[in-house]
C-alpha cells in the first residue's frame, strides 16, 4: 500500500487526545467499501473502544453493506465534526478523523455483547436501561455486530476557522 503525506501539514491533527474527543463527540460515521471494483458508501451510527483500538456497528444480517463488506473486509472510515459554514468568508470549519480498518462479523455471544455495549455506552444517555433490553441473547440475534479494527488513523481541522 502506498503510503501519503498530508498536503497541508498545518491542518494535521496528531494529537491522539484530540483525535478521541472527535470521536467521541460525534454519533455517526461515514464508510467507504468496494466489491468487484465498485464503490459503496454508508453512514451508520458507532460506538469506539478506544484500548483495542476498533469502532462497532450494527446492521441487517443481510443486503448491500454485508455483501460489500464480506467480499472486501478492508474500509476506510471518517467522522465529521461539522463546525459550520462562514457566510461570506466561502470557507468552513470542521474536524475529521479518517482510518483504514478491517471488517469483521462478530460470532462469539461475549463479543457481541461487548459490541453492543460499547454502543449503547457511546450513543445512550441513559445506557444501563438501554442495555438491559438489547443485551439479551434474543436480542443480540437480531442484527450482525461488526468490528471495525483500525490499522491507520489520521486526523484534520481547518484552523483558520476554529
Amino acid at each position: 500500500m502506498t503510503s501519503y503525506h498530508q498536503r497541508r501539514p498545518e491542518k494535521a491533527i496528531t494529537d491522539e487526545g484530540e483525535m478521541l474527543e472527535i470521536i467521541a463527540g460525534q454519533n455517526i460515521m461515514t464508510l467507504a467499501m468496494s466489491k468487484d471494483n465498485e464503490p459503496y458508501l454508508v453512514t451508520v451510527n458507532y460506538g469506539f473502544d478506544s484500548v483495542e483500538r476498533c469502532f462497532y456497528f450494527h446492521c441487517a444480517r443481510k443486503g448491500k453493506k454485508v455483501d460489500f463488506l464480506r467480499a472486501n473486509p478492508v474500509v476506510w472510515g471518517q467522522i465529521l465534526d461539522d463546525r459550520g459554514y462562514r457566510d461570506g468568508m466561502c470557507d468552513h470549519a470542521f474536524r475529521t478523523v479518517h482510518f483504514r480498518g478491517t471488517v469483521t462479523f462478530l460470532a462469539d455471544e461475549a463479543d457481541r455483547r461487548k459490541a453492543i455495549e460499547v454502543m449503547i455506552d457511546h450513543l445512550e444517555s441513559h445506557p444501563d436501561e438501554v442495555k438491559a433490553r438489547f443485551s439479551t441473547p434474543e436480542s443480540l440475534a437480531k442484527a450482525a455486530l461488526v468490528k471495525v479494527q483500525v490499522q491507520e488513523m489520521t486526523a484534520k481541522r481547518n484552523p483558520a476557522t476554529m
